[in-house]
């Protein structure tokens, strides 16, 4: 195996124990990475560097990829979201986040197996928003042709490289009938090129609604940036909550692989973080390192880390969060005593 170099943004609160955590586990899994650690967040602004430097960013698109913990982001003000600026400066146009039914989870749900593509660019997240006058303001919701066409295709294309069935479109261009209508359009014109993919399309209250009565119908769910953002964190939901799903912003030429739950400065430097969602997210990196670099060495750690953390779940080593009694450290370690 080659050995691949990683930029690693530890993030801040939780963020540097589960990226520690991570780090031993792929370490004793002999994965192929050299880490390239940069700062952003609070540990960038604590230095009196900007929340996302340059330095971080260049290194980035010089390595192509790169493993987040966790960042924070002030509500009703402060500094920008890390993760938004990450994703509109890098063009990290497609968010996925798999979603599962992980042995030893308690959950309500069973046969949950479905993966959320979600458009990172635009939307209501654009960002652009307007006081009229005191007391009125306006958010404007964005989409583009180019942006709407090219998340359709990236969803049908995993689900074709994956052997995925259908891909599910949630939208509300009954009322929103200029941008979700073309956003669903466009889903429609590419859906066209794959014929042996289903394509099925619900107005996202229906689709919702649907979701909690029987997830496992879905296999790929298709949305723009908010409507992605609200439903890829109900479907945590449905398995156990975001400390055990992994999520990755893909570009064309760039992957940053993320925790996606927050930064839980309450519980921070008290040995109770869950570092599973960072390690999931690994996994991810580590299978896209495969095809991505032609190492078929990283699916092969890939899996046995999966296996590793899927065994300690099943026999009951888990963190506080998900109904067990373990630390951060002691469900490393649990992991690392079974990559067998």
């Amino acid at each position: 195996m080659s050995q691949h170099q990683v930029v690693l943004i530890p993030g801040d609160g939780i963020g540097p124990e589960v990226a520690d955590a991570v780090k031993e586990i792929l370490t004793a899994a002999k994965a192929p990475i050299a880490w390239i650690e940069r700062k952003a967040g609070l540990a960038a602004i604590d230095e009196g560097e900007d929340v996302l430097p340059d330095d971080t960013l260049d290194a980035i698109r010089k390595h192509g990829v790169a493993l987040k913990g966790p960042c924070t982001t002030p509500v009703g003000g402060g500094f920008t979201s890390v993760n938004v600026k990450l994703r509109k400066t890098l063009d990290l146009y497609a968010a996925v986040r798999p979603v599962r039914n992980l042995a030893g989870v308690a959950s309500r749900y069973e046969n949950v197996d479905l993966v959320v593509v979600r458009e990172n660019t635009e939307g209501l997240y654009s960002g652009v928003e307007n006081e009229i006058t005191p007391g009125v303001v306006t958010s404007l919701k964005v989409a583009t042709e180019h942006a709407c066409r090219r998340i359709a295709r990236y969803a049908f294309e995993y689900a074709k490289a994956r052997g995925r069935r259908k891909v599910t479109v949630f939208h509300k261009a009954n009322i929103m009938k200029l941008t979700d209508g073309l956003f669903l359009r466009c889903a429609r014109e590419v859906h066209e090129e794959y014929p042996s993919i289903e394509l099925e399309t619900l107005i996202i209250d229906a689709g919702c609604m649907k979701l909690v009565q029987d997830p496992s119908r879905f296999d790929i769910l298709l949305m723009e940036n908010l409507y992605g953002d609200v439903v890829s964190d109900l479907c945590a939901g449905l398995v156990g909550g975001l400390g055990v799903v992994p999520g990755a912003n893909m570009g064309d030429h760039m992957a940053v692989f993320e925790a996606v739950h927050g930064s839980a400065p309450d519980i921070a430097g008290k040995n109770l973080a869950n570092p599973l969602a960072l390690l999931m997210s690994a996994v991810m990196m580590l299978n896209h390192l495969a095809v991505d670099r032609g190492d078929a060495g990283c699916h092969d750690v890939a899996d046995r880390v999966k296996y590793a953390y899927d065994r300690a779940l099943a026999d009951g080593q888990k963190t506080r969060d998900v109904g067990g009694s373990l630390g951060t450290r002691e469900f490393c370690r649990a992991v690392i005593e079974r990559l067998g």
